[in-house]
């Protein structure tokens, strides 16, 4: 990606994509060691699939893990943040009038299918920045909405809440820190608050609960932990808190629908396409 399309600090806003206003739909690929855009919105919608390495997009609701063989949707105006790490990424930009208006009202994490992937990877011959557009592109962009827009009811519950309490973020701050063996007790002590005043400020702040908030907290980084080479499901289990691995695999499939084993598989035993 190239830098002209970051927001500088002193260029936070609307960041304009396209150089043709003709150009309705178009890609554009990402390949970061370590990038943090800054806070920043588009004029354009945008599924952002995951090809390599972890993405983390934070909204004003909450962050949300975007890991390999995943994608994110973000609607035009939203206000985000993306940070890319060891990441290779590929972006498709849509004009709004592509996509009905009840799916642009919030930020949707999504498994990316075999088809929307392959779609997405191949629509990368098309870049967002190209000076006029043609029938094909327009039809294979029409084709891909469609797809898109299909898997959009299949959210994927890979998203935290964040708080500008400051309490509140100093708790989540101190849990996903200590994830191996923190405890409500833990953070109260280490806050100077009860268990009561955790229970109540937490649930206010973040419509969920402290147990609930760890328990997605820990299977997120498992996520996060399984796609890095050189980690077992035990050590993996370990790491975020988990006392046994059957008890790591229930929850695990719990929430994603496989096992720790057999997701790690999917998502790093294939050969990632190539970036145009």
């Amino acid at each position: 990606m190239t830098d002209s399309f970051l927001p500088s600090p002193a260029n936070l806003g609307l960041v304009v994509l396209r150089t043709r206003a003709s150009v309705g739909a178009g890609t554009m690929p990402y390949d970061a060691e370590h990038l943090v855009t800054g806070w920043h919105h588009h004029d354009l919608h945008q599924i952002e699939y995951a090809l390599e390495g972890m993405a983390e997009v934070e909204t004003a609701a909450g962050r949300y893990l975007v890991p390999p063989q995943q994608a994110i949707w973000v609607p035009a105006g939203l206000a985000h943040n993306t940070t890319l790490r060891s990441a290779r990424s590929a972006s498709v930009f849509f004009d709004p009038s592509m996509f009905p208006a009840h799916l642009c009202d919030r930020a949707r994490v999504l498994a990316a299918v075999p088809l929307l992937r392959e779609m997405i990877v191949y629509a990368l011959r098309w870049p967002i920045t190209r000076d006029a557009t043609d029938a094909r592109a327009d039809t294979y962009f029409s084709a891909l909405a469609l797809v898109v827009e299909d898997n959009l009811d299949r959210e994927q519950p890979l998203w935290l809440p964040t708080s500008t309490d400051p309490l509140v973020a100093a708790v989540i701050s101190y849990t996903e820190e200590h994830l191996a063996t923190v405890t409500a007790d833990d953070v109260c002590g280490a806050l100077g608050i009860s268990e009561r005043t955790l229970r109540r400020r937490f649930r206010e702040e973040t419509g969920t609960t402290w147990r609930t908030f760890a328990a997605q907290a820990r299977l997120i980084r498992a996520m996060a932990l399984l796609t890095q080479p050189g980690t077992t499901v035990l050590g993996v289990a370990a790491a975020v808190g988990f006392g046994s691995p059957s008890a790591f695999n229930r929850a695990f499939r719990a929430c994603t629908g496989s096992t720790p084993a057999d997701y790690r598989r999917r998502v790093t035993g294939r050969t990632a396409a190539p970036l145009g």
